[in-house]
């Protein structure tokens, strides 16, 4: 109260914000009962009947339970690793740039994809991977002798794509945050270094990636928390849901829609949702713990 009386105008500004996430996050939370009930639309999902742990035994005991926790955790995990290392070092490159008009037109074009809806994306790649007309097979392959690939039926190549379009549409996102972070960084310690005779790339392995360390742990950790949660748009609209594709672009997000699409079984979809988030809250906690006991100050809380 005393800080309230102290400073109301910063605690009217926290008020929308608070609001957004009591709206949004908080009170559907109470969802989650329906991943223990047989949800009948006419009781409602209150007065629905309870069905204790049978929505998460119908889920794990489903053939595709195993392939799309396994294409979750796999993807993530890459994704988590090539996108630090490949922002890490986009973000280096931006900073050695001299020039400040170069600077902000090679940040404006790394930072476009990421303003683009999957939709658009997918129709760019599809553009380009067409069996008929595509870039890919009409100019390249054919120019080349090769003959035509049906890519979207093709799934052995799909975890490339994958990797690559989610690394192309947010690595310009990633590497703005790590470019913030190196032009906080006191030019004086560069100065020191360039005196005591350091070269450029001595000043950025002993300078630039140890201030960078935290930042790169506390978004390791985030990411991790999320490493259950696939991205929707990325699996199902590049893809532009082949059914051919399944066995290696069938993650828990997409795996969700289309149980509910064809069969309207709410409470194992929410059940799956439900996994997802507890995974990722153990994630968060456990791997906080370890950076924690390795270096108190790079841990996230």
């Amino acid at each position: 109260m005393r800080e309230l009386r102290k400073n109301p105008v910063l605690f009217l500004m926290l008020l929308p914000g608070m609001a957004c996430l009591l709206l949004f996050n908080y009170i559907p939370m109470a969802g989650i009962v329906i991943a223990f009930k047989n949800i009948n639309y006419a009781k409602g999902i209150f007065a629905s009947d309870w069905v204790g742990l049978k929505n998460f035994e119908f889920f794990f005991n489903t053939p595709d339970a195993f392939n799309v926790t396994r294409n979750t955790l796999l993807y993530n995990l890459v994704f988590i690793v090539v996108g630090l290392v490949v922002a890490v070092l986009f973000a280096i490159a931006l900073n050695e740039i001299r020039s400040k008009a170069a600077k902000k037109v090679y940040q404006s074009l790394m930072f476009l994809p990421y303003f683009l809806s999957w939709v658009v994306v997918s129709f760019l790649v599809y553009a380009l991977l067409n069996p008929d007309y595509g870039f890919v097979n009409k100019i390249i392959l054919e120019g080349m002798g090769i003959a035509p690939v049906s890519w979207y039926n093709e799934p052995k190549y799909w975890p490339y794509f994958i990797v690559f379009i989610n690394l192309w549409k947010n690595v310009g996102y990633n590497s703005v945050i790590y470019f913030a972070a190196i032009t906080g960084i006191s030019t004086e310690y560069y100065e020191a270094a360039a005196i005591d005779g350091a070269t450029r790339w001595q000043q950025i392995r002993a300078i630039t990636i140890p201030h960078l360390t935290p930042l790169m742990t506390i978004m390791t950790i985030l990411n991790i928390g999320k490493i259950f949660h696939a991205d929707f748009g990325l699996f199902y609209q590049t893809t532009m849901d082949s059914g051919t594709l399944y066995p290696v672009t069938n993650v828990l997000d997409t795996y969700v829609y289309r149980a509910m699409k064809v069969t309207g079984d709410m409470g194992m979809a929410s059940a799956a949702g439900f996994y997802q988030a507890v995974i990722g809250f153990i994630l968060v906690l456990a791997t906080n713990l370890i950076v924690k006991r390795i270096d108190p100050e790079k841990s996230l809380f």
